[in-house]
């Protein structure tokens, strides 16, 4: 069983900056993506920014410009750097890790997210 533990969440001013931290509790045989999610109160989940095994990106309107996915396949962790943090920014952020792990069974295909951690951006 693979759990994901968020960090770095937190109240901020509008402005400020946080980085996200998602750290794999066990080793991912082969990660395809990790991505960073956000839901805001009354509203659906929507994607924040993702990267692929390759290295490509993209992020969502709203934050280009502003926020960096990163990760370090090594210790499967994933992280999201946050600039210029705005208080429509404000949401619950979930990161989740679409790959492969390594079981008794054999090879098994793997989607997990995380518990959720929430950054507040005041104006």
């Amino acid at each position: 069983q693979v759990q994901l533990v968020e960090s770095g969440g937190g109240l901020v001013q509008a402005g400020g900056s946080l980085r996200l931290s998602c750290a794999a509790s066990r080793s991912i045989f082969r990660i395809n993506a990790m991505g960073w999610y956000r839901q805001a109160p009354g509203k659906q989940r929507e994607l924040v920014a993702a990267i692929r095994s390759v290295g490509s990106t993209n992020y969502a309107d709203s934050v280009k410009g502003r926020f960096t996915i990163s990760s370090d396949n090594a210790e499967n962790t994933v992280y999201l750097q946050m600039n210029s943090l705005k208080p429509e920014d404000t949401a619950v952020y979930y990161c989740n890790v679409d790959g492969m792990v390594l079981t008794t069974k054999g090879i098994e295909s793997l989607e997990v997210w995380g518990q959720g951690t929430l950054v507040t951006v005041s104006s």
